[in-house]
């Protein structure tokens, strides 16, 4: 399995061991609240865009639920960014 992650950052011009994501994926730094909500939307409406669910909180594994108050098994801490 190493050999393989090894091997998908080859092509990589920064020096890197390995990888396991996708390209084009990277860490940012949540800067602002804007940023935060945004993210946390896109995270929320996934199950949605794939016609899992109709609404983000529906998901039972999303923490869509805890910021819509609902019963979840996920502890989340929720964050007032709104």
């Amino acid at each position: 399995m190493l050999g393989y992650f090894k091997e998908a950052c080859s092509h990589l011009k920064r020096e890197q061991n390995y990888k396991v994501w996708q390209d084009g994926y990277h860490a940012e730094i949540c800067s602002s609240n804007k940023f935060i909500q945004q993210k946390l939307n896109y995270i929320h409406n996934n199950p949605v865009k794939d016609k899992i669910v109709a609404n983000p909180e529906d998901y039972i594994f999303s923490s869509a639920r805890n910021y819509a108050s609902l019963d979840n098994e996920l502890a989340v801490l929720v964050l007032n960014v709104f």
